[in-house]
């Protein structure tokens, strides 16, 4: 009797043992269920344009070509006027506001005011392309300067071309320093992560690429729109 006691006994030990690990695995699995739960659905990765050399970076970092790339990007954007800057620069206000800080929002709202109480806007078609040899790759110092994590000032030389009809009014080479933050946000909007908040400085006219070093670029005088 005593041996099938014994064999009973370490079967219910066995049995608690199987217990026991049974319920740290539910436990493990409930803590594991939380943390996927609680994670996020999607990361916004900033990879480089050019991986032949290859790349290692954290996730939430965000390298400057990147912030170059989305400042170009929207900025072109902006100043697209396809048919009618009356009605394309507030729509493009519009369909944009998400890549725009509230400060910058409100000041571009006010540039489209002005520009089109001195009708600057009706029948004006206007593009921005980068000028050739100044873009990020040739100074990637000047053209990114890293503030904080956060904060970045990104200076862009483009050319801004208006026409009124089939007539060019205008030609401007013109340097754009631009304010970037980190703003993630809505990330339904603005996959990006990133805002605009205008201005740094004043933009400035800049003559044509040579190849001598250029001198400082003079200032746009007051009341005169770039």
């Amino acid at each position: 009797m005593s041996r099938f006691r014994n064999e009973i006994a370490h079967l219910q030990a066995h049995i608690k043992t199987l217990r026991i690990g049974a319920g740290a695995l539910f436990a493990l699995a409930l803590v594991m269920g939380v943390g996927w739960w609680s994670a996020p659905r999607d990361l916004t990765i900033h990879v480089p344009p050019d991986l032949r050399s290859g790349s290692t970076r954290k996730w939430w970092e965000v390298p400057p070509e990147s912030v170059y790339s989305f400042t170009f990007y929207v900025w072109q954007q902006l100043q697209r006027w396809p048919t009618n800057g009356d009605q394309d620069y507030p729509r493009n206000l519009h369909a944009l506001s998400s890549y725009f800080t509230s400060s910058c929002q409100a000041f571009l709202q006010q540039d489209y005011e002005y520009r089109r109480n001195a009708g600057e806007l009706r029948q004006r078609v206007r593009g921005i392309y980068e000028i050739p040899g100044r873009g990020y790759g040739e100074n990637p110092a000047l053209r990114v300067r890293a503030i904080s994590d956060r904060d970045w000032v990104v200076t862009l030389d483009v050319t801004a071309d208006e026409y009124h009809g089939s007539e060019q009014v205008k030609r401007a080479l013109v340097r754009y320093p631009l304010k970037v933050t980190r703003m993630d946000v809505d990330p339904q909007r603005n996959p990006f992560g990133l805002a605009i908040d205008c201005y740094d400085g004043a933009p400035q006219r800049i003559a044509a690429p040579t190849d001598a070093a250029p001198a400082a670029p003079p200032a746009i005088s007051p009341g005169e729109t770039p």
